[in-house]
């Protein structure tokens, strides 16, 4: 069975922020933890409208940054930023499937298309920095283009540490089974990701030659999910987590933005709870951070002291 640090927290977009990522913290101080991942773009030229630009990761632990991109300089420039920034490792995200990035801007999973973009990015990457340096892609294109392998091996020359590995195609987005391969003989270690939530599914992993297990969805509205994999208790009442964690986003983004962003993460807290859907109306309505907090406390029936 893999320990904790065997275990990851896989980057979300929109959703592993730093608040979030504080939160899964508190329940696996020493499970490894990848960042929703951030354009080179936006990372090298500071844009002031995305906070997670200006994130620092000394007091995080194990913390992976992403970076996403199509430009080899840009990439390798946004890597050091990030290594200056405290960040344990470097992962470059090649299997981000949504079109903005795969297709419009040549990024993500579209580098599984382009194996000699990736090789250089890749390249630049790594002897930009003193740390390591990972990636996270898919099992190919589509049903026609399963070519991981092929990938993690030009990864392997390039001096990439490890890979990441979701049992899709781009093709099938988040549909369907995730479907992992046997990767015993892949040159580096892989990580297994893609409906991953069970001990089962982790010993299943295991058993085809992954080195380790990355939970992504699995996370939503359940960061203690890393520790629960492993073994660990699953918090009585979650009301006092959620509050929490909504107070974290309230010190990171501010009253107003905090409010909106946090409604899915109130959404995904509630599921399966009785009278989850009327609660979910009430806190969609929202945009006052004290109105929120006494919907949470009253809704999950705990104190109110944060």
């Amino acid at each position: 069975m893999f320990t904790n640090n065997q275990i990851f927290a896989a980057p979300l977009a929109g959703v592993t922020d730093k608040p979030f990522r504080r939160i899964i913290r508190e329940f696996s101080p020493e499970s490894p933890i990848v960042t929703e991942m951030i354009s080179c773009h936006s990372l090298v030229e500071a844009h002031k409208n995305c906070p997670r630009n200006f994130d620092k990761y000394d007091d995080e632990g194990a913390i992976g940054a992403q970076i996403f991109g199509a430009d080899v300089n840009l990439m390798a420039d946004a890597a050091k930023i990030l290594q200056d920034a405290g960040a344990k490792w470097i992962d470059i995200n090649m299997g981000c499937p949504v079109p903005k990035v795969a297709t419009r801007a040549n990024a993500g999973a579209y580098l599984m298309r382009d194996h000699v973009l990736a090789g250089k990015i890749m390249n630049a990457v790594v002897r930009a920095v003193q740390i390591p340096v990972s990636i996270k892609t898919r099992l190919g294109w589509d049903d026609k283009h399963v070519d991981w392998m092929d990938m993690v091996k030009v990864a392997a020359d390039c001096g990439v540490h490890f890979a990441a590995l979701h049992g899709r195609t781009r093709a099938q987005l988040y549909l369907g089974k995730s479907q992992l391969p046997d990767v015993h003989s892949a040159p580096i270690p892989i990580i297994a990701n893609g409906d991953i939530r069970t001990p089962a599914d982790m010993e299943n992993a295991e058993g085809l030659g992954f080195s380790g297990i990355m939970i992504g969805r699995g996370l939503l509205g359940r960061p203690w999910a890393l520790a629960e994999i492993a073994g660990g208790a699953v918090p009585q009442n979650i009301g006092p987590v959620v509050l929490r964690h909504l107070q974290y986003a309230i010190e990171y983004y501010g009253d107003k933005t905090a409010v909106m962003m946090f409604r899915k993460h109130a959404a995904w807290y509630s599921t399966g709870m009785p009278n989850s859907s009327d609660f979910r109306i009430r806190v969609n309505s929202m945009t006052s951070p004290d109105e929120l907090k006494a919907e949470i406390s009253k809704f999950w029936g705990c104190e109110l002291n944060i």
